[in-house]
Formats: C-alpha cells, sequence, structure tokens
C-alpha cells in the first residue's frame, strides 16, 4: 500500500468516523433534517424489500440516524485500515446519498437557506460521495479483474494465432516433403 494512497484514505475515512460517532451519540440534532428524508424512503423500503426483510425496517428516524452514523463509523474504520477498502467505500456512499437527499438547496428546504449552509452542505456531500466512489474504484494501481481476464485472454489469443501459423508452416513442409518422397517412390518403380 502506498503512502498517499493510505493517507488520502485515512483522511477521507476521519470524517465519515467523526460524522458517524456524531449520529450514534447524539441523533436528536439530526432527526429534524432527516425525518422529511425518512418520511419518504422507509415506507418505500418497506414496500419493495423481501417480506421478511421489509418487517425489520426501522421506522423510528432517531433509530436509522444511529444506523446510519454506525455505518459510516465501521464504513470509515474499514477504509482507514485497509481492511475491505472497496465494500467500505460502496457502504460509505450509500451512507452519503440520505445526507444528499437532506440537504437538497432546492426544492421545500430552499426557503429555510438564508444564509447559504445548506448549499455548503450539499456541496460537501457531493465531494464526499465524488471521494468514496473514487475510493471504490480504487485497485492500488494494479490492474482490475476485467482487465486481467481481457489481457490474459488476448495472450491465448495471441500465442494461439503464433502455433496455428507454426503447424501451418510445419504442415506445409510435411506435405513438401511427402511430395518429395511420393516422386522417388514414383521413379524407382517407373
Amino acid at each position: 500500500m502506498s503512502l498517499p494512497r493510505f493517507a488520502a484514505r485515512s483522511m477521507l475515512a476521519s470524517l465519515f468516523v467523526s460524522r458517524g460517532v456524531h449520529a450514534v451519540r447524539q441523533p436528536q440534532e439530526l432527526v429534524a433534517v432527516a425525518e422529511p428524508v425518512t418520511d419518504r424512503l422507509v415506507p418505500l423500503a418497506q414496500k419493495y424489500a423481501p417480506s421478511p426483510v421489509g418487517s425489520y425496517i426501522p421506522t423510528d428516524t432517531t433509530t436509522l440516524v444511529r444506523l446510519g452514523g454506525l455505518g459510516q463509523v465501521l464504513g470509515g474504520l474499514a477504509l482507514a485500515t485497509g481492511k475491505a477498502r472497496r465494500p467500505a467505500a460502496v457502504l460509505l456512499a450509500l451512507s452519503v446519498v440520505p445526507q444528499l437527499l437532506a440537504t437538497l438547496p432546492f426544492g421545500r428546504n430552499r426557503a429555510t437557506d438564508d444564509d447559504g449552509r445548506q448549499r455548503r452542505e450539499f456541496g460537501t456531500n457531493v465531494a464526499l460521495l465524488g471521494g468514496v466512489l473514487l475510493a471504490a474504484q480504487d485497485t492500488e494501481g494494479k490492474p482490475s479483474l476485467v482487465w486481467r481476464a481481457n489481457a490474459g485472454g488476448e495472450k491465448v489469443a495471441r500465442r494461439t494465432r503464433k502455433a496455428g501459423r507454426k503447424l501451418a508452416k510445419q504442415a506445409a513442409a510435411a506435405k513438401k516433403d511427402a511430395k518429395k518422397a511420393a516422386r522417388r517412390v514414383e521413379k524407382k518403380f517407373d
């Protein structure tokens, strides 16, 4: 693992851990902002989730804020330590989406945004989403599995073509030798 990658992931993860701890310890501060989003998303999640799963989705906004915070803490720690960093980045990206929806600077919330705070939070959340999406794609300079599979397939195809050309040359030489041998046999019997 390179030092710049480790440092960048740790810096990105620190904000998620900090936000997550705050959400777990003091969820009541975030409930008012999260409530409009949870009021819309929870019924959708319960409706489209498989029946045994849908009944376990909490409806209490405080519980949802705490669960989101816990997800951010776990995802942030995994990202910072490099253990399951790509799944952790996906988890963090998923945890940012509700925050992004809650801080949309237009629609109903626009009238309350007199100092631009909501636009700044929205911009921060967009930047965080971009950062964790980049982290989710990071392969630490190693080619992805798809690239390696494609490159391996191309290598096999090249070797096969080369072996085919070599075999064709050998077959042509064998044909030529067989013709020569046939002519010699013909001359002996003539």
